[in-house]
């Protein structure tokens, strides 16, 4: 993965980073006040980079309620009775209302189209090298890194075992939320997991 160079306060990193921690705070997250050290447009996204020494290493992203194949079933379903309904109401004179089948379609599309972009939001956790990475790629592209200390840093786990469970880095005071799009089960799992590795790091283990 890499960076172009960064900006350390570029304006469309900073309002697309704004965005998503306003949405997290909509749905009632912990509040996330940790700036990160580099800011940029990611390039090449999904590219592979040797992970062997690597003490921990998650990749997050949302859960896509329905796959590819899926959707264009739908998109049949909805198309095809839109059509049987315009030559309904075309045949009885009611030809106006053909329009609204057709604005029914583009809704149904435009719906799905906004759930898979926000499906391309990426956070990836490492430990590597006595360091502790994050990376967060919003669906935008736009990319933000932050880089920590184990021995600096804990992992706090707000309201464990309940729906609004959130997992968070703490280091000097400052806060990064992690995980918020994943489910309740997946983040302690998580969470946990990323507390452990954190604990043996900052151990020398």
């Amino acid at each position: 993965m890499r960076l172009q160079p960064p900006r350390v306060n570029g304006d469309a990193d900073a309002a697309a980073g704004r965005r998503y921690k306003a949405g997290m705070q909509h749905h009632g997250a912990a509040v996330e006040n940790m700036a990160p050290d580099e800011r940029g447009r990611a390039l090449d996204v999904g590219g592979e980079e040797d992970r062997s020494d690597a003490v921990f290493d998650a990749v997050l992203h949302p859960n896509r309620s329905l796959p590819s194949a899926g959707f264009l079933a739908v998109m049949a379903i909805v198309i095809g009775a839109n059509i049987i309904f315009g030559i309904y109401f075309f045949a009885i004179g009611a030809w106006p209302v053909i329009g609204f089948c057709g604005l029914d379609v583009f809704l149904v599309w435009l719906a799905f189209r906004i759930s898979y972009r926000q499906g391309r939001l990426r956070e990836r956790v490492i430990i590597r090298g006595g360091e502790l990475r994050v990376s967060r790629i919003l669906p935008s592209g736009h990319e933000s890194r932050w880089r920590l200390q184990p021995f600096w840093t804990r992992v706090v786990i707000d309201r464990p075992d309940e729906h609004e469970a959130q997992v968070r880095v703490v280091s000097k005071g400052r806060s990064l939320v992690l995980g918020a799009f994943l489910s309740p089960d997946e983040r302690m799992s998580f969470g946990r997991s990323l507390a452990d590795a954190l604990a043996r790091a900052g151990r020398g283990d």
